[in-house]
């Protein structure tokens, strides 16, 4: 029991104290805001332009005229900012960004051996390709020259048939006018020794064909073509007889041209 009461009475100053200082601290707050309310006093204050005049008898008071200030120019409208869009608010706390995960490409190993066997590889392939390129030139080469050469030797052939042709006419000519020399001499040997019919018209023709043995011997004369006066056609056929051995030209290489002679007679020419 004595135990309590001490207790009790221990507690009983600290209350006080207690009660005391909040006492003391909710004073202080009031004053304060108090204080910081009372409110602002105003004066009002008349400006007169001239003093009024005063008389003897107490007039009313007068209305002091208030003088008129200038009016001072409107302020200009404050700009009013437009509408701004609203700003993104990055979050306090920073996110992790989400990335995409990239394809792995797993690429394959090569070894140094399989760069120096794909190297190797690649310069086959590539003195390869210049062996075929150069075989293809040589015989592009070869298969001009050929054509070079085909093209000379027809040229060169040309040439020799040309020069042939015109050494073959060359000798035609030569053979014809040996033979149309001959056969002019043949004509006029037989010619004289025709004997002329009296009455024998004058573009009376007969004509013959007469073949010839080597070395001008008259195998046989046939009446080919009638000048319409038998008596002169047979005095004609008895010249031709009498006229052999006809001449001929030493070259016997020309004989086939005199084998078979066709002749013409007019009794005047």
């Amino acid at each position: 029991m004595s135990a309590t009461l001490s207790y009790e009475r221990q507690q009983l100053p600290a209350g006080l104290l207690a009660l005391a200082v909040h006492g003391i601290f909710f004073a202080m707050l009031y004053f304060s805001f108090s204080w910081q309310s009372q409110a602002v006093r105003t004066m009002s204050v008349d400006l007169w332009q001239s003093l009024p005049e005063y008389q003897h008898k107490v007039l009313p008071q007068a209305v002091p005229k208030r003088v008129q200030r200038p009016k001072s120019p409107p302020k200009p409208p404050i700009p009013v900012r437009p509408p701004q869009p609203e700003k993104l608010l990055k979050p306090d706390i920073a996110l992790p960004d989400k990335k995409i995960p990239k394809k792995v490409v797993v690429k394959p190993v090569e070894f140094k051996a399989d760069l120096k066997k794909n190297a190797k590889q690649e310069e086959i392939k590539r003195l390869a390709e210049e062996k075929m390129l150069m075989e293809e030139r040589i015989r592009a080469e070869q298969v001009a020259l050929e054509r070079a050469e085909e093209e000379r030797a027809l040229q060169a052939e040309r040439e020799m048939v040309e020069q042939a042709a015109r050494e073959q006419a060359a000798q035609n000519a030569a053979m014809d006018a040996v033979v149309n020399e001959y056969i002019a001499k043949i004509t006029a040997k037989i010619r004289r020794n025709i004997v002329i019919p009296p009455d024998v018209r004058d573009d009376a023709l007969a004509k013959f064909s007469v073949t010839l043995l080597p070395g001008g011997t008259v195998l046989s004369v046939r009446l080919k073509k009638t000048s319409g006066d038998a008596d002169y056609d047979n005095a004609v056929e008895r010249a031709i007889l009498k006229s052999q051995p006809l001449p001929l030209p030493p070259d016997a290489t020309l004989f086939k041209k005199f084998r078979n002679l066709i002749l013409t007679f007019k009794p005047v020419e």
